[in-house]
């Protein structure tokens, strides 16, 4: 296996301009992290899609968790990233109700310790995370806990790549894929891409694993190759996780959803099948769609489409900080202003 130094040295020597796009969050952080951006030559530019689940939901997602907040009768549990995410002023730290979990079946004890109360838990990420969240429906339904729901969120990557790939105010040359991801879908999962003459590398997370994949993005781009290259064999097979993949079918269907300064992409979101409707806290509570404006000034669509940075938007590291959050790109983990503030910030 080439070193990290061996292939830095054989992407200096390529001259061709192109841009790569990570799709993950993870990603995101990694290469921040790792100082891999600058280890690249000038004619090679990194920039950030949409692939960090909390920047991507929507601001009225985010409403209709703080509604459920506000209800004495209702515990939400939340991934800590949740917590901050700003919407008309408000955020879920705001209220005692709302547990902070790491484990999604932490909130089915939180349910069975919690009899007299509505345990909602808040359903959100990408692939990686449904089959979770489809099997903490499925166990509430085998032990018929009548006091639990979960608040669908969850989305799937590939309608929001297609998206990034028709957009013409930016030109990605070739996608560094999530191996989380494709962990579960598999490989083919992402030859859609190759099959719109596109290209794209499934990633470990690693810093050799990301140097490597770049390596072998910059190569298919500089001999004009349309492909999708596993990198990652090691945890992504062809077919990925057949049991994941059915469980997600069984609890989920496919359905349109509002991505945070993308608008509705049609069949990005997993609602929650009928079979299971039960679970669902949109129908239990009568939750209605409601239409949030953006936080003013905040350029985060903009940022997941690839068509900003965090340092064009005029209130990052001045009035958009980690401590003070304007947007959900500086509040999660995952995020791009957060990544640029905590790596790049001068």
């Amino acid at each position: 296996m080439k070193s990290s130094a061996d292939i830095f040295r054989e992407i200096a020597d390529i001259k061709d301009r192109m841009t790569l796009m990570e799709v993950c969050g993870t990603h995101t952080m990694s290469i921040a992290k790792f100082g891999i951006k600058s280890l690249l030559p000038s004619n090679i530019n990194i920039i950030s899609g949409p692939g960090c689940p909390v920047c991507v939901t929507s601001s009225g997602d985010i409403f209709k968790a703080i509604q459920l907040a506000k209800k004495d009768d209702v515990i939400v549990a939340t991934f800590g990233d949740m917590l901050r995410v700003p919407c008309n002023g408000d955020s879920l730290i705001n209220y005692k109700n709302v547990k902070t979990i790491y484990n999604p079946m932490d909130s089915i004890k939180l349910a069975k310790d919690n009899p007299e109360k509505e345990v909602v838990l808040i359903g959100i990420g990408f692939e990686t995370t449904a089959p979770i969240i489809a099997s903490v429906i499925i166990s509430a339904d085998k032990d018929n806990i009548g006091n639990f729901t979960v608040l669908p969120m969850n989305k799937v990557v590939p309608p929001a790549v297609e998206l990034i790939i028709g957009n013409k105010n930016n030109k990605i040359d070739g996608f560094i894929l999530p191996g989380h991801v494709a962990a579960i879908t598999g490989k083919k999962y992402f030859d859609f891409i190759s099959e719109k003459g596109g290209r794209g590398v499934i990633s470990g997370f690693d810093p050799v694993g990301i140097s490597s994949s770049i390596y072998e993005l910059v190569l298919m781009i500089k001999n004009k190759k349309s492909a999708i290259v596993n990198n990652y064999g090691c945890v992504v097979s062809d077919e990925g996780n057949v049991l994941a993949k059915q469980i997600m079918k069984d609890v989920f269907s496919v359905s349109d959803a509002e991505w945070r300064g993308l608008g509705v992409i049609k069949k990005s979101g997993l609602e929650i099948s009928e079979k299971y409707s039960k679970f669902d806290a949109v129908k239990k509570f009568g939750i209605k769609n409601v239409k949030v404006s953006e936080s003013s000034g905040c350029i985060c669509g903009q940022i997941l489409m690839g068509n900003k940075l965090p340092v064009d938007c005029s209130n990052y590291a001045t009035k958009c900080t980690p401590s003070n959050p304007i947007g959900p790109c500086m509040v999660s983990s995952e995020g791009t202003c957060a990544a640029y503030y905590k790596y790049f910030r001068d």
